[in-house]
């Protein structure tokens, strides 16, 4: 039979113990009567590996936010964009329909007799004026009031210089031009 041993079950061969290492510090005692203790060094706080670890990492955080940045302010204007594009498609809506109506003759019937007081011929026309003389109701008021003013001899000037710049209204553009008498009488000689 095997000597017994005072392993147990499972558990490997025994491990010689290392001496314990000697404390040194403030609270250790001095190795010799006279000699003091060394405290030891401390490590570094920041070592050059991490600070070049951390100022990497600042750099790319850095480039991200400017990244970030940029995307957020094109995604706020890509809505605003939008919006723009959604009152601005109301507005053609509107004016299409605005358009549609005044194709129609009853409306522009409608408006005439609304805004102007305009009345079909045959038709009377009545105004209910009250005791102050004051026309009661609507009135019917133009929407920008007419030039009285008539122009001045300088506006009219200058409005015939700015005219002599096109071409009359009558003349074609297309039309052949006459040919040069000069021309044609140099070529007969």
């Amino acid at each position: 039979m095997a000597p017994s041993s005072n392993r147990g079950p499972g558990r490997g061969p025994s491990r010689s113990r290392r001496p314990a290492r000697s404390r040194t510090g403030p609270s250790a005692a001095p190795t010799t009567a006279g000699e003091p203790a060394l405290a030891p060094a401390r490590p570094a706080r920041f070592t050059t590996r991490a600070i070049i670890l951390l100022a990497v990492v600042l750099l790319l955080v850095a480039s991200y936010v400017t990244s970030l940045n940029a995307w957020w302010q094109q995604r706020q204007e890509i809505q605003s964009t939008k919006a723009q594009i959604a009152t601005t498609k109301a507005d053609i809506a509107r004016l299409e329909d605005d358009e549609a109506r005044w194709e129609d003759p009853a409306y522009v019937e409608q408006q005439a007799r609304a805004r102007f007081g305009w009345v079909m011929p045959g038709e009377v026309g009545y105004r209910v004026i009250g005791a102050d003389g004051e026309v009661q109701g609507e009135v019917a008021e133009l929407d920008e009031a007419p030039d009285e003013t008539p122009d001045s001899w300088q506006a009219r000037l200058w409005a015939s210089v700015e005219q002599a710049d096109e071409p009359p209204q009558d003349v074609k553009q297309d039309a052949p031009v006459p040919p040069d008498p000069d021309k044609v009488l140099k070529k007969k000689s």
